[in-house]
């Protein structure tokens, strides 16, 4: 017969360790949740590292939790270690294959690795737990475009700018896809509806640019570079655009103008004069016009003896010296373009004609060669 006193007593036992168990674990919980704190703040002040060591402890309290594998796997990938990120992320999937987060994060990581087969295969298994997660369309038709899939991302576009006709981001790559597909007034429109959300988009104004003189728009083209240099008024290139788009056009005394803008705000930039230069010598070349000739060479002359000189500048400056009748300058400047990489073919070309002139058969016959083996040409 079994005693009361030591029925009590197992019983009581019992009761003590399973007290001790609730403890153990509410004390797992508590601390489980403090390291994911930990992690959470260190992340939003940029710590990864100690984001990482918090989140693999709580990796360790509860091996089997998805959101600790999630949240380890998302500091790996801010941290640029992906294949930790992977890892832990593929975990986490395994995990709870219902949670949309871990997936759409596995794509981004792919994405940053140039996987990008694998990126869109994550996006598109997001988008089956839900078909509404714009954010997740945006990021499969951006995949599919890297991909050269410009047509695959028309749909996802329009969906995504359906449900938000402010994303102007949408609008600007829906607008690179139509025009992929030539579907141009279409593209213009979507170009136009990124700008009219953000006038600020550059990227967006300068495929619109692009687009607009591919049409034979030049003036709509035009507008949006002068918009591009007004909004960023310390980048000379920008002001230079603007003025070979006028010259492309034909309004030379325009063009000049512009770059004669552009010359008294950027005094020190060698762009602005080898565009000068260029206008001028095309003008020269064309026209037959000495007086043009002759800015040429001024507009040129002091950028090309900077030793900062560009192959491109110094071939220019001794393709005018040379249409000025001055061979041997013209070849010293295009032997010096020659020797400066990246070269500019064309001055091989320009070096073959003035060292000809001046009987120098050796040095034009080699430059002749480079000019045809660079070019294809003969």
């Amino acid at each position: 017969m079994i005693h009361r006193p030591f029925v009590l007593a197992v019983a009581l036992a019992a009761v003590v360790a399973a007290t001790f168990l609730v403890w153990v674990e509410v004390r797992r919980e508590r601390e489980f949740r403090t390291l994911i704190a930990v992690g959470d703040a260190a992340l939003g002040q940029d710590q990864a590292v100690v984001a990482i060591e918090a989140f693999s402890g709580a990796v360790t309290l509860k091996p089997t939790s998805m959101v600790a594998y999630l949240k380890r796997g998302d500091a790996y990938r801010r941290r640029g270690e992906f294949t930790a990120a992977l890892r832990d992320l593929s975990q986490a999937t395994a995990l709870d294959e219902t949670a949309p987060q871990p997936i759409e994060l596995l794509g981004d990581v792919n994405a940053a690795m140039g996987r990008h087969a694998q990126a869109a295969e994550s996006y598109q298994r997001c988008l089956q737990l839900d078909d509404r997660a714009m954010r997740v369309m945006y990021k499969l038709a951006l995949t599919q475009v890297r991909m050269g899939q410009a047509a695959r991302a028309i749909e996802p576009l329009k969906r995504v700018v359906a449900l938000d006709d402010r994303f102007a981001e949408a609008h600007y790559l829906l607008g690179l896809s139509l025009r992929a597909q030539q579907q141009y007034d279409e593209a213009v429109s979507s170009l136009k509806r990124a700008v009219a959300i953000h006038a600020g988009f550059i990227a967006a104004r300068e495929e619109l640019a692009d687009l607009y003189a591919a049409r034979g728009r030049s003036r709509d083209s035009i507008e949006e570079l002068e918009a591009i240099a007004a909004l960023e008024p310390r980048r000379p290139e920008r002001l230079i655009a603007v003025g070979v788009a006028y010259a492309k056009l034909g309004r030379r005394e325009t063009a000049i103008a512009t770059l004669g803008r552009a010359a008294e705000r950027y005094p020190n930039s060698s762009l602005v004069y080898a565009a000068l230069g260029r206008i001028w010598l095309d003008a020269a070349e064309f026209e037959q016009d000495a007086i043009a000739l002759n800015k040429a060479v001024e507009a040129l002359q002091p950028i090309a003896g900077r030793n900062d000189a560009t192959s491109e500048t110094l071939a220019l400056y001794g393709r005018a010296l040379l249409r000025s009748g001055n061979a041997v300058e013209a070849e010293r400047a295009l032997q010096q373009a020659t020797a400066r990489p990246p070269v500019d073919p064309s001055a091989y070309r320009e070096l073959a004609d003035a060292a000809s002139r001046l009987g120098h058969e050796t040095v034009a016959k080699s430059a002749h060669a480079r000019y045809a083996a660079l070019t294809g040409g003969s």
